[in-house]
This record gives structure tokens, C-alpha cells and sequence, in this order.
């Protein structure tokens, strides 16, 4: 793996090199205006990569720890990278899984991915795009599924915090935007990463939609640290003593999740109609 890995992670820094010649100067936020972050594409190569031709090298801890490491000092000590860059490592057989049932995040990769570094010349299959009926029957199941998930969790954080159990409350409100995150997603891509990364699971999210863009103020410190908050109580919370939120921590985040909870309900419903003018437009 040690070769691979050189030549994929200097690959890495050419691109981005390439990538931030050609950007606009224009800010990421300037309303209306439809750029991604400046390693986006970078990223979207580092989802196909990754193809792998063993289902074992995709696990992250045992192949891909060094990797990521490398990543997060280019960006915090060397300054190479200028944006923080997340990576998902596929099999080959999940790529062309996600290909032969129409997954729009597997298509894109697959129509816009740079390869950055191959030593396997196996092609990937050609996408099978689902017909507008099979669309609208697993984006409508999928919602179902999520939604009412995210729902059904921010109720027992609200319960959790009229009683009292803060650390509680801080784990079910992380599980609700996590579940919500999840839920615009599959909606949109038929897909989701299998990860707990709330930062991560966000990253993806806002890429997809500007109405998801803003939920998180980030405006000082303390707006950052709450979302940090939030992010790491899916571990500190129930795993580590030291972990404290008060109840005004807890309120804050609240009303932040029940934001985006309307932000991932219009987009999801926006989506369905979509898919539903479409079933229509076919009969």
C-alpha cells in the first residue's frame, strides 16, 4: 500500500494545486453563487480513488489512518491544503453496486472523478439509471424512514433535557442531526457514508443544496465550539466524565437542529415533487 498511497497523496496535492489556479475570486458565500468548496473536487476524486479491489482495504483504521493524517497536517501545519478535505473509501464491487441501482453519488463520481492514481485498469460498470417510478418509491421510503428517525430522537432530547440529563440530551440531539443529515442525503443521492462524522456528514449535506448552507452560525468561537459541542457528543457524551453542557448549551442547539429540520424537510419535499413530475410527465 505504501506506493499507492505516495503517489495517490501527491496526485492529491497536484490537483488542489490546479484546482485553486482556476478558482474565481469570488467568496464561497456570496449569495446566489453556485461554488463548492475549493477541494470539492478534490474530494469527489478522493471518493472514487479509493476505488479499491479488496473489500478488506476499505477499512479506514487499518489502511487509511496515515492517510488522513497526512491530509490534516497539510492543512493545519504545512498549509498546503487550504480547505479541509474528507475522503470515503470504496470497493470496487460497492462502486459498481451503487452503479448498476442508479445511485446518483456513485453515477457522479463515476461521470465527474478524476483519477488521481490507478494501478488497476478495470472499468466501472455503466450506470444503470432507475426510471422515474423506482426513483420516487425509494426517495418517498427513504424520507419516511429518516425524517420520522430524526423526529421521533429530538423528541426524546426534549425529554431527555426537562429531566435533567444533559449529557443524554447533547447524545439524542447529535443522533437527530445526524439522522436528518442522513435523511437529505439519500433523498437527494441514494446514498449516505456509513459514518458518525457529524462535520462530515455536513460537509456532503451542504454541498447539495444552499437552503442547508447557514444552520450553524460560525460568526465567533463560542458558535463555532457549540457545533464542536455537538459533534463530539456522540462519544464524550456517554463515554467520557469530563464531557459538560448546560442547559442553555442544550437550548441553542436546539433551536439550530429544529432549523435545519425545516431545512431538510423543504428540500426533501422540493425532491419528491420533483420525482413525482416526473412519474407523471412518463404516463
Amino acid at each position: 500500500m505504501r506506493e499507492p498511497i505516495v503517489h495517490f497523496l501527491q496526485g492529491v496535492n497536484d490537483e488542489v494545486d490546479r484546482r485553486l489556479e482556476r478558482l474565481p475570486d469570488q467568496p464561497f458565500n456570496e449569495p446566489g453563487l453556485r461554488a463548492l468548496p475549493i477541494c470539492d473536487a478534490v474530494r469527489e476524486v478522493l471518493l472514487v480513488h479509493d476505488v479499491v479491489n479488496q473489500k478488506e482495504l476499505t477499512d479506514r483504521v487499518d489502511y487509511w489512518v496515515r492517510a488522513e493524517e497526512r491530509l490534516i497536517r497539510e492543512l493545519a501545519i504545512t498549509k498546503t491544503l487550504r480547505t479541509p478535505v474528507n475522503f470515503i473509501v470504496h470497493s470496487l464491487q460497492e462502486v459498481n453496486d451503487g452503479l448498476a441501482h442508479g445511485r446518483y453519488f456513485f453515477m457522479d463520481v463515476a461521470k465527474d472523478g478524476i483519477a488521481l492514481y490507478q494501478s488497476d485498469d478495470t472499468p466501472l460498470l455503466d450506470p444503470k439509471p432507475k426510471t422515474p417510478e423506482q426513483a420516487l418509491a425509494l426517495a418517498t421510503e427513504y424520507y419516511g424512514e429518516w425524517f420520522s428517525a430524526a423526529m421521533r430522537k429530538g423528541k426524546l432530547a426534549s425529554d431527555a433535557v426537562a429531566q435533567g440529563f444533559s449529557k443524554e440530551a447533547a447524545f439524542l440531539y447529535h443522533q437527530t442531526a445526524e439522522s436528518l443529515y442522513h435523511a437529505v442525503l439519500l433523498v437527494l443521492t441514494f446514498y449516505t457514508p456509513h459514518v458518525h462524522n457529524l462535520a462530515f456528514l455536513r460537509s456532503q449535506a451542504e454541498r447539495l443544496d444552499r437552503r442547508i448552507h447557514g444552520i450553524w452560525p460560525s460568526n465567533n468561537r463560542r458558535e463555532r465550539a457549540m457545533f464542536e459541542k455537538l459533534k463530539d457528543a456522540y462519544v464524550k457524551a456517554r463515554y467520557s466524565k469530563h464531557y459538560r453542557i448546560t442547559e442553555e448549551e442544550l437550548l441553542w442547539l436546539s433551536e439550530r437542529i429544529e432549523e435545519l429540520g425545516r431545512a431538510v424537510h423543504d428540500v426533501c419535499a422540493d425532491r419528491l415533487a420533483q420525482l413525482e413530475a416526473a412519474v407523471s410527465e412518463k404516463r
